[in-house]
């Protein structure tokens, strides 16, 4: 689990921990983690709570990321879940914005979700069974000015976990795609978009996206959106179904 530390990472963790689900929880705020393996241990039906493994680690370094692959590809240690949820966004026009932090973001959201999904799903198929939970954003549906390397970070991961379903579900793996919309997270303070005039109803909670997101997981779904709103926005957005997409693309490929 990335991006363990806060919002909906934090409250998949928690949900999970609940349950007695041993957990790897991945961020950069070692501290946070290691309250939040506390809590988990405290809070689990299970007594005594699941094993709670924290890895601090930046995922826009090559080296710390590199480590976080080789707990994911450890075929004594195997995982059974991966939840790609670390990400970040920055707000303005693109221009203006320091290239350093918009490459960063790269890395973060598309690099290293690349990167783990690839460690994880070697070892995956070779069990025969797993899922990869890749976290992406409604906002990656569209062009979004004012946040134009965010929203096509998260285009890449939602054609990227589609495609990935399309090729690991003969080998017993789900890949999975999550859009959330709106949620009460402190991502929208760290990307500078608190304050702008967004309605109250468009936002959802983090727990209730996390459950929903686990839910359609389990479910082997390979794009999601949680929330109602969130769901008929999306649909307006596109006059052709995903799936057929995702079919016809698929009947393609096989003829190459």
């Amino acid at each position: 689990m990335t991006g363990a530390s806060s919002g909906i990472g934090r409250e998949i963790a928690r949900k999970l921990g609940v349950f007695g689900t041993e957990l790897v929880l991945v961020a950069r705020d070692t501290e946070r983690l290691k309250a939040l393996a506390d809590e988990i241990t405290a809070d689990a039906s299970a007594t005594p709570g699941p094993p709670v493994e924290v890895l601090g680690a930046d995922l826009a370094d090559p080296e710390q990321l590199a480590t976080v692959e080789a707990r994911l590809a450890d075929r004594e240690r195997p995982i059974d879940l991966l939840v790609n949820n670390a990400g970040f966004g920055t707000y303005g026009s693109f221009a203006e914005l320091p290239i350093d932090g918009e490459e960063q973001q790269i890395r973060v959201n598309v690099v290293a979700v690349v990167r783990l999904a690839h460690a994880a799903l070697g070892a995956m198929r070779e069990r025969g069974h797993g899922t990869i939970v890749n976290v992406s954003s409604v906002a990656g549906l569209q062009p979004t000015p004012g946040n134009a390397t965010y929203g096509a970070t998260k285009a890449f991961v939602t054609s990227f976990s589609e495609a990935l379903h399309g090729e690991a579900r003969s080998a017993g793996v789900v890949v999975s795609a999550a859009l959330p919309g709106f949620t009460r997270t402190e991502f929208a303070e760290r990307a500078g978009i608190e304050g702008r005039p967004i309605p109250s109803f468009a936002w959802q909670s983090a727990e209730a996206c996390a459950a929903q997101i686990l839910d359609a997981a389990r479910a082997g779904k390979p794009f999601f959106v949680p929330g109602a709103l969130n769901k008929v926005l999306t649909g307006l957005s596109s006059p052709v179904p995903r799936g057929l997409k995702r079919r016809v693309a698929a009947r393609l490929a096989s003829r190459f």
